[in-house]
């Protein structure tokens, strides 16, 4: 038996567990008490959700597709496949043609050569990974008016906060444990939560918010116009950014009285929260519910702005506190798993990239790539032909998801990188048997910018590999002198290339609890809190917000408002927490918050099943009758490929970041049973 450290695999929060391991099986996990993040708790995914990795659907040997169907073949067929694949998609249509995807779920090792991959082995900016479909909004929006894109304090500084803005953030169900470190910390404390549904936070706090969805920034720039009217600016805070002029010009036509047609927010509430904001040391965390919009990245300009003018960003307990939702989108991010970047936030044009052409060896792209939001349009369209996806399931998790699986059934080519078989992996010419979080060394960075080491404990099934080790033989069949005995050869190399990485080496990981960047040398402690004293930018940039109201409005025709999110049981599209029993018990199948107003209007039911009905599609899932949603309001988790939630969100984006519309989609009821 042995007992090892490493890092829980599901959300941002990056919760600190030791696995004690018999005979290539987990016996049990306890919580690390000593972790600053998580202080000797774990949510039921930590606890419960890890033994997926016995599961026997685990791919345990590559598959290629002879005859329509995927059959078993050796690691060099596999590899000789998938280049001649990728290499008769460059020789004909040229390196714009391909399109690689990355994954927040993998390492930043696999992620940094996945990137590598695509732009030194392939010749193409084309490389994206599902922080287009959650945080593309934060790092456009903060990294323009802050420096730098990022959280912006450790997750243990809840406990010095005097008030806590949450917005847009189901925090208990989908960082259960900020949200229990919130709720533990609320004696003596003020809470506001601004949310459309009446999620546990709400019901708990001091102010709730209970806005119409797609109205963030009216009611943002409403709290900041009773800031600036009442006196309760910062104005040292004031003297450190630019364009507050600009800003209080905008402001001056966002009072409550008018904004309350807009948000459905009685004034009296935003007084209240503007009072609190701007009298206490307050956290603002905000997720998904102020990012998948089409003013997405305003939305987020609209909470940094509020941040700013009274002064909660760069202190103890104060700060603008974006909550990632997979273990490693921070990391994926900052070595430019992205189309618009290279690694470590190196623009297009930056000269840093000849750094990157002299330490690979190759001439390197330095145009914007094809993010993942339009890639399968691109694939249906014919632009893009090929394409090699690691640890994604777009069949599911991707909108308009009927589109999107025709684009992959159209493609020539298709490389699917996995742990388990998937709906995307369905349409495979090539699948790659990954190792899992149990049994692949790396390391991870946090939602608080914390880069950890995870380690292996059991040996990966079958003949399953590595997907650092697996990048590496593609590349090498495709003509690549790639050398890399391990991830920690990957990680020296980014410590000599990412400037916020430089002083995180594998060595300085190997005990204690991880350091945040950015740490410039290895003698740096690395630094917990941005923008102390200094803004990373030098001055914060107030930017006023432009709100349009949602194009997937309701109307005659489609009466209800959808949108979407997670639940507590279950993660992303349920390729793990399905096959974890105890998870998949909880929540068997998919279902729809419909309010008992709507509910009495359509004669349904508790338990009804239900037909919803958008512009793009259509699903059947069983209702709940719940006052959690608001009348006019309907809620569906998107993990069930059974009844994809995202068949019925459109192409409508955030014309800024490219992030799909998730939260505010048009629906119907289309029938109802018993």
């Amino acid at each position: 038996m042995k007992l090892v450290r490493t890092v829980c695999p599901y959300c941002g929060v990056g919760c600190g567990m030791i696995v004690k391991v018999r005979d290539e099986r987990i016996i049990s996990v306890y919580p690390e008490r000593s972790h600053p993040s998580n202080a000797g708790t774990l949510c039921i995914k930590g606890w419960k959700g890890v033994r997926y990795v016995g599961h026997p659907d685990r791919l345990k040997k590559p598959l290629i597709r002879k005859g329509g169907r995927l059959v078993e073949a050796s690691w060099g067929e596999a590899l000789r496949t998938a280049a001649q694949g990728l290499g008769n998609a460059l020789r004909e249509w040229g390196p714009e043609s391909i399109m690689v995807v990355g994954s927040a779920k993998c390492t930043n090792e696999a992620n940094f050569l996945i990137q590598k991959f695509a732009r030194a082995v392939i010749g193409t900016n084309n490389v994206d990974h599902c922080a287009r479909l959650c945080h593309a909004p934060t790092v456009k929006a903060m990294f323009r008016m802050l420096g730098s894109g990022a959280m912006t304090n450790p997750i243990s500084d809840i406990d010095l906060a005097e008030a806590y803005f949450v917005i847009g953030s189901n925090t208990t169900e989908q960082h259960p444990i900020i949200g229990a470190r919130i709720i533990r910390n609320l004696d003596g404390k003020e809470l506001i939560v601004a949310d459309p549904r009446k999620i546990r936070l709400a019901r708990l706090a001091d102010v709730h918010l209970r806005h119409r969805p797609g109205s963030d920034i009216p009611l943002l720039n409403s709290i900041a116009h009773v800031v600036v009217e009442e006196g309760l600016v910062d104005w040292e805070y004031v003297g450190r950014s630019e364009g507050f002029e600009k800003l209080r010009r905008e402001l001056e036509r966002w009072d409550p009285g008018r904004t309350q047609g807009i948000t459905g927010v009685p004034p009296r509430l935003v007084e209240e929260a503007a009072e609190i904001v701007a009298e206490k040391r307050t956290m603002f965390f905000f997720a998904m519910g102020i990012t998948q919009h089409e003013t997405g990245t305003q939305n987020v300009a609209a909470v940094v702005n509020l941040a700013v003018i009274t002064g909660n960003v760069g202190k103890p307990g104060a700060g603008i506190n974006p909550l990632r939702g997979q273990n490693n989108v921070q990391g994926a991010t900052d070595l430019a798993v992205v189309p618009e970047i290279y690694p470590g936030y190196a623009t297009l044009d930056d000269p840093r990239i000849g750094e990157f052409e002299e330490v690979w060896g190759t001439s390197l792209p330095r145009e914007m790539g094809v993010m993942l939001s339009e890639a399968f349009e691109r694939a249906k369209q014919g632009e893009i032909r090929a394409m090699y996806i690691m640890g994604e399931n777009p069949a599911v998790s991707d909108p308009n998801s009927n589109l999107v699986r025709m684009a992959l059934e159209d493609l020539e080519f298709l490389i699917v990188q996995d742990i388990f078989p998937t709906e995307t992996s369905e349409y495979a010419d090539v699948v790659l048997p990954a190792a899992s979080w149990a049994e692949e060394d790396g390391t991870i960075t946090s939602t608080d910018r914390r880069v950890q080491r995870v380690r292996a404990f059991i040996n990966p099934p079958g003949e399953a590999m590595p997907d650092w080790w697996i990048i590496t033989q593609l590349a090498r069949t495709m003509g690549a002198d790639w050398e890399y005995n391990g991830p920690w050869d990957v990680l020296s190399e980014i410590n000599r290339l990412v400037p916020q990485y430089r002083g995180i080496t594998w060595e300085r990981l190997e005990g204690g609890h991880g350091i945040h960047w950015p740490c410039p040398s290895v003698d740096h402690p690395g630094t917990p809190r941005l923008h102390e004293g200094r803004f990373v930018r030098g001055k914060a940039l107030l930017i006023p917000p432009r709100w349009k109201p949602p194009s997937a409005w309701r109307d005659e025709e489609y009466p209800l408002i959808m949108t979407t999110g997670r639940t507590y049981f279950h993660w992303h599209t349920r390729t793990m927490t399905r096959r974890v029993a105890v998870l998949q018990r909880e929540v068997p199948e998919p279902y729809v918050e419909v309010s008992p107003e709507d509910a009495g209007t359509y004669g349904i039911r508790d338990g009804s099943r239900v037909v919803l009905e958008s512009r793009h599609g259509r699903i059947e899932v069983r209702a709940r009758v719940s006052d959690i949603v608001p009348r006019g309001v309907v809620f569906v988790p998107f993990h069930f490929a059974e009844a994809a939630a995202n068949a019925l969100v459109g192409e409508e984006k955030d014309p800024e970041s490219g992030i799909p519309a998730y939260k505010v989609v048009a629906v119907r009821i289309g029938g109802v049973a018993p």
